[in-house]
C-alpha cells in the first residue's frame, strides 16, 4: 500500500469517526481506485449506508465480492442491504451468508445481526415452501406413498433443508445401484413375516443372552494402527456390541444354538454366500447414553435390515437426510454404504436384530463376480456387519 493510499485511509477513518460519512466515502472510493483490497469496498459500504444510500453501498459490496466471492461480512452485508431496499432476494442472500459462518464466536452485534438474518431466511424458506407446495399438490396426491416422500425429499433438497447423500463405501462400490437412504418395503415382501416373528427372536435373544457360554463381543474390532478414524470411540468398546449368528459366512455355534427359528427365518431369505464376508446376522447391543458417531459400510452390493427388538424411548436411527426413531418390531432395509449414525440416549439398553441382503438391482451374474472378487480378498473385510 502507498503512503498516499494509506493517509487517505487514515482520514477517511477520522472522518468516520467523527460521522462526516459523506466525506468518509468520498475518501473511501479515493482508495479504493485500482485497489485489490475488499475490506476497503467494505467500509466504503458502510459509509454510503451510513449516509442513506443503500443502493450504492450495494454496488460497493458487489465491487467486494468479485475480488472476495464467500467473504462471510461482505455477504451479511449484502443480504442486509437488500433487505433495507425490500429486494425479494434478501431471503435467499442471508443464506448465502448463513452458509459462510465462521467457526468461531461472533461478536455479539454481529451474532445479533446473523440471528435476525437466520429469522429472515427461515421465513423466506417457509413461503417458497408454501409455494412449491401448492404448485406440486396435484401431482403429489396422484402419487403413491413411496413417490410422495421422493417428492417431498426433492423439495426439501432444493430449499437446502436437506442435501443429497450418495454411496461412499470404504471398500468395494458397485456402479449403477440405485442409492436409497432407506429402501421402498415393497421390494421386500418377507419384511411382514420377519415383523411377525419379533416375539421370536426376542425370546431366542433372551436365551442367547442367559446362556453362560454365550459370546458377547464388541460390535467394532479393527487393528489400532489401521487407517479407520469413524470407528476410533468405539473400537473395542463394550458399549456397542454383538451376539453374532452368523459372521463372515461363519455360523457362531455359542450363540446360533439358541436360535433355531430365528435363523430358521433367515434360511428364505436373500443373503449373500461369500466365504469370509457374509451372511451375516446378529444382536446388536447399544448401551445406555451411548452414541454410534457418522459411518459408511464397506460394500454397497449389500443392503441391510433392521428389525428392532428392545427400545426405549427416544432412540433413533440417522442415514443420509432421513432420521426415523426404531420402533419395536418395525423393521426396515437401509443403504449402509450411505452415511449413517445412531443414538441411544435413555438410561436402558436397546437392542436390534441386523442382517445383511443383496442389493436388488444386482442380476445373478453382477452377485457372482462380486462373490468372487470380494471373497478373494476376505481378509481385508471388516470385522463388523
Amino acid at each position: 500500500m502507498t503512503a498516499d493510499r494509506a493517509a487517505r485511509l487514515a482520514e477517511a477513518d477520522r472522518a468516520l469517526a467523527a460521522q462526516d460519512f459523506a466525506r468518509a466515502a468520498a475518501l473511501f472510493e479515493e482508495a479504493a481506485k485500482g485497489g485489490d483490497d475488499p475490506s476497503v469496498l467494505l467500509r466504503l459500504a458502510g459509509a454510503y449506508r451510513a449516509c442513506g444510500r443503500p443502493r450504492v453501498a450495494l454496488d460497493a459490496v458487489h465491487r467486494a465480492l468479485a475480488l472476495a466471492p464467500l467473504d462471510f461480512t461482505a455477504l451479511m452485508l449484502r443480504a442486509s442491504l437488500l433487505d433495507r431496499i425490500g429486494d425479494p432476494g434478501a431471503g435467499e442472500a442471508w443464506g448465502h451468508a448463513i452458509a459462510q459462518r465462521p467457526a468461531d464466536a461472533l461478536p455479539p452485534q454481529l451474532a445479533a445481526v446473523l440471528a435476525e438474518g437466520e429469522r429472515r431466511h427461515a421465513a423466506w424458506l417457509d413461503a417458497r415452501e408454501a409455494q412449491w407446495t401448492e404448485r406440486m399438490a396435484a401431482a403429489e396426491a396422484r402419487a403413491d406413498p413411496e413417490a410422495r416422500a421422493r417428492i417431498a425429499r426433492f423439495r426439501n433438497n432444493a430449499l437446502r433443508r436437506t442435501r443429497p447423500y450418495h454411496s461412499e463405501p470404504t471398500h468395494f462400490h458397485f456402479p449403477g445401484l440405485s442409492e436409497r437412504e432407506f429402501h421402498p418395503r415393497s421390494l421386500f415382501p418377507w419384511l411382514e413375516t420377519l415383523e411377525a416373528a419379533t416375539d421370536v427372536l426376542a425370546a431366542e435373544l433372551d436365551a442367547a443372552m442367559s446362556a453362560e457360554r454365550a459370546e458377547l463381543v464388541p460390535y467394532v474390532q479393527y487393528a489400532a494402527h489401521q487407517p479407520l478414524d469413524q470407528w476410533r470411540d468405539l473400537n473395542h468398546n463394550p458399549d456397542w456390541t454383538a451376539i453374532h449368528l452368523l459372521r463372515g459366512g461363519r455360523r457362531i455355534e455359542a450363540n446360533a444354538r439358541h436360535c433355531p427359528q430365528t435363523l430358521a427365518l433367515l434360511e428364505g431369505l436373500d443373503q449373500p454366500a461369500i466365504p469370509g464376508a457374509s451372511p451375516n446376522a446378529m444382536f446388536s447391543l447399544l448401551a445406555p447414553g451411548t452414541a454410534i458417531p457418522p459411518h459408511v459400510g464397506y460394500n454397497n452390493a449389500r443392503l441391510v435390515c433392521h428389525l428392532p427388538l428392545i427400545v426405549p424411548d427416544g432412540c433413533w436411527f440417522r442415514v443420509g437426510a432421513e432420521t426415523r426413531d426404531w420402533r419395536r418390531g418395525e423393521a426396515f432395509v437401509f443403504d449402509d454404504t450411505i452415511e449413517h449414525e445412531a443414538m441411544n440416549p435413555s438410561d436402558r439398553l436397546r437392542v436390534v436384530f441386523i442382517f445383511d441382503v443383496w442389493h436388488p438391482d444386482l442380476g445373478p451374474a453382477e452377485r457372482e463376480a462380486v462373490a468372487a472378487l470380494i471373497g478373494s480378498d476376505a481378509g481385508n473385510v471388516p470385522e463388523s456387519l
